[in-house]
Parts: C-alpha cells; sequence; structure tokens
C-alpha cells in the first residue's frame, strides 16, 4: 500500500515537471500575441484621469478572465472530440492575426486623421466619461477575447495528442500567466507618467535626480507604448507565418533555404497583405451594391 501511495506521488511530480517545461514552451510560442495583447491594453487603459486608470484597467482584467473561462473549456471539448478544428482555428485566427500586422503596417504607410476624445476634458460630464470608458472597456474585452482564443489555441497546438488532464494544466497555466503577466506590466506601464509627476513634485522644482528621473518617465509613457505598438506588429507577422509553416504543407517547405524566422515574416506579411486586399475588396463591393 504505502509503496502504491509513493508511486502514485512519484507519478504526479513526473507529470507536473512536465506540465512546467511544456509550460515554458508553450509561453514562448505564445508571447508573440502577448506582446500584442500588452500594446493594445497599454493603449486602451491610457488616456483617463489618473484616478481612473487603474479602475479601468481592473474592469479589462476581470472580462478578460470571464473570457479565458469561456474558452477554455470550448478549446478541450475540441481537442478531446474535434482534434482537427483546432488546427483549423489556429490557421483562420493565423489569417486574422496576420490581416491585422498588414493593416497596421498599412495605416502606418498612409496614415489618416482620426477625431480624438479627450477624456480628460472640462468640458465633458460626469455621465459622458462614464460611458466613454464602458465604451473602451468593451473595446478591449473584445480585442482580449479575439487574441485570447489564438493564446489558447496556440498554447493547445503544442501539447495535442497528450492526455487531456496535461492539456488543461499547461493550457490553463499559460491562460492564468497570459492575463496576469499582461495586465500587471500595463498596470505599470500606465502608472508612468503619475509616479514621474510624483518624483517631480517631491524634488520641489530643483535640479537633480528626482526631477530628471521623474521627467524621463512622464516623456517615455508615450515612447513606450508607441514601441510596444511597433514590436506587436512585428510579432504578430511573425507568429501568423509560423502558424502557416507549421501547420500547412506546402509553406512548410517554401523557401527552406532562407532562415526560419525570415520566412515565416515574409509568409505572413504575404497573407496579411492578401487578406487586406480582399477586406478592401469586398467593402468596397458592398458599398456599391449599397448605394
Amino acid at each position: 500500500m504505502a509503496s502504491g501511495f509513493f508511486a502514485l506521488l512519484d507519478d504526479i511530480a513526473a507529470l507536473m515537471d512536465d506540465v512546467v517545461v511544456m509550460s515554458k514552451i508553450t509561453t514562448k510560442k505564445t508571447a508573440g500575441i502577448l506582446g500584442d495583447d500588452l500594446a493594445v491594453n497599454a493603449e486602451k487603459a491610457t488616456g483617463f484621469v489618473s484616478s481612473r486608470e487603474l479602475p479601468v484597467l481592473w474592469a479589462i482584467t476581470k472580462g478578460s478572465f470571464i473570457n479565458k473561462l469561456i474558452i477554455l473549456p470550448i478549446a478541450f471539448l475540441l481537442s478531446s472530440f474535434l482534434p482537427w478544428a483546432v488546427t483549423v482555428i489556429l490557421v483562420l485566427g493565423g489569417v486574422y492575426l496576420a490581416y491585422e500586422g498588414a493593416e497596421k503596417i498599412l495605416h502606418f504607410l498612409t496614415p489618416n486623421k482620426h477625431e480624438v476624445v479627450k477624456i480628460k476634458s472640462a468640458s465633458v460630464s460626469k455621465e459622458e466619461v462614464l460611458e466613454i470608458e464602458k465604451s473602451k472597456i468593451k473595446s478591449a474585452i473584445l480585442t482580449d477575447f479575439i487574441l485570447s482564443v489564438e493564446i489558447v489555441i496556440i498554447a493547445l497546438g503544442t501539447v495535442l495528442g497528450r492526455p487531456i488532464l496535461f492539456q488543461v494544466l499547461v493550457v490553463s497555466i499559460v491562460a492564468i500567466i497570459a492575463t496576469v503577466g499582461v495586465y500587471g506590466i500595463v498596470a505599470m506601464i500606465v502608472r508612468m507618467d503619475d509616479l514621474g509627476y510624483r518624483l517631480i513634485k517631491t524634488s520641489n522644482g530643483e535640479n537633480g535626480i528626482l526631477k530628471g528621473l521623474g521627467s524621463f518617465l512622464v516623456q517615455a509613457l508615450p515612447w513606450v507604448i508607441k514601441s510596444l505598438s511597433v514590436i506587436g506588429t512585428i510579432a504578430l507577422i511573425l507568429v501568423s507565418g509560423g502558424i502557416f509553416t507549421h501547420n500547412i504543407e506546402f509553406l512548410h517547405h517554401f523557401m527552406e533555404v532562407i532562415p526560419a524566422f525570415v520566412k515565416d515574416f515574409i509568409v505572413g506579411l504575404l497573407v496579411g497583405f492578401l487578406a487586406v486586399l480582399i477586406v478592401l475588396l469586398f467593402k468596397k463591393v458592398f458599398k456599391a451594391k449599397k448605394n
């Protein structure tokens, strides 16, 4: 009896070792999407008065947890009964990621002027501020849902064929890391300027380390968000390209003489711009029929 009990503990320990190792590998595979998730949510959580940034971010975080509670059971059911559907969703999600990355590049090359609503303006009533907050929270949660689907499916794709308990443990750990890690970093980013202002105030206007550091944090925030956006866009293209080259046989052997990351980027970029072109043509045809 005792030997059986210790054998069970040994099996559990071995399982957890495998789970930890595979969780690390899976987290690396989803890093690209996590980078984009980070950039998107950092952008959506800024622009509010200082006292509202963290409550808004907390509301988005709760929405992210609910998203994953919805997505995870469905993903595990698909893995158990329709494993081929995981690959299909993975490829379709790759098309979406490639489209999003290519669209960002296109917008950068052909910028449009958008009217920006300034939430901090004194002319905006409290009710209007709350409505704007609700709108941005809903938008952020919807974006998180789409990215969460990709994170879960990519994570699940790395453990297909393994026992269902193993899949549940690995994918759940990755989902928790994705939520806590991303929104924890976002919280630090959105409070950079507030910390900077406090350091400047503490310096009492005297030139020194505190004032210099405070000014740096205030001025760095917009650049940090822009940098994350660029990094996230590149990551989207690379991740989507990797999905195609690993799951589509023809593309797996495409341009084998070049480094894998270059091939992934080229494939992701080509698919992305093709998807953008199809969407633009569809919109043009739909608009013509409507008129």
